[in-house]
């Protein structure tokens, strides 16, 4: 091949790239918009634990973001580092916050099917009754959290996995 015949290859493929970007709407780019927490989620269908835990997690990020007037995405960058956890953990409506998205999550996962409704009940129930303030410490020592719920959920995980 000569050079000639590689740059008009090469001018061809790039005009046919920027045709296709502009045919499919690349001239009027606009970013997603941060969806609102306060809105409620579309749940999936789950086959083992780890997706349920991140279906639930996306939840009460949703739940306690609404609860603090910020988007989700604001709220899990934040606790997704020591100084962050520490700059939320000292607002005082955080506990319930996150309890209150906690709740909403489990009962989003029981309306969607993915957790059985007495379970989901029973579960809710417990979580609108934990102390905000270890709700909190749970938070500023997230770490080694999910291992700590993998090992309390050891049973019902195993139940959950077999729906």
């Amino acid at each position: 091949m000569s050079g000639r015949t590689l740059i008009v290859g090469a001018t061809t493929a790039s005009l046919v790239l920027v045709v296709t970007s502009l045919a499919l709407g690349g001239a009027s780019y606009h970013p997603r918009p941060v969806a609102d927490p306060c809105q409620p989620r579309q749940w999936q269908a789950t086959t083992n634990l780890d997706e349920l835990a991140q279906q639930l997690a996306s939840s009460a990020l949703d739940g306690a973001a609404c609860e603090l007037h910020v988007s989700r995405e604001t709220l899990a960058l934040a606790l997704a580092s020591p100084e962050g956890r520490a700059r939320f953990a000292n607002d005082p409506r955080l506990g319930s916050a996150l309890r209150a998205g906690l709740v909403r999550a489990i009962d989003d996962a029981g309306r969607a099917g993915v957790i059985p409704g007495p379970l989901a009940d029973a579960l809710s129930a417990a979580a609108g009754n934990l102390p905000a303030d270890q709700v909190v410490a749970a938070v500023r020592n997230a770490s080694g959290l999910l291992d700590q719920v993998r090992g309390l959920l050891g049973p019902l995980g195993q139940i959950l996995n077999g729906l």
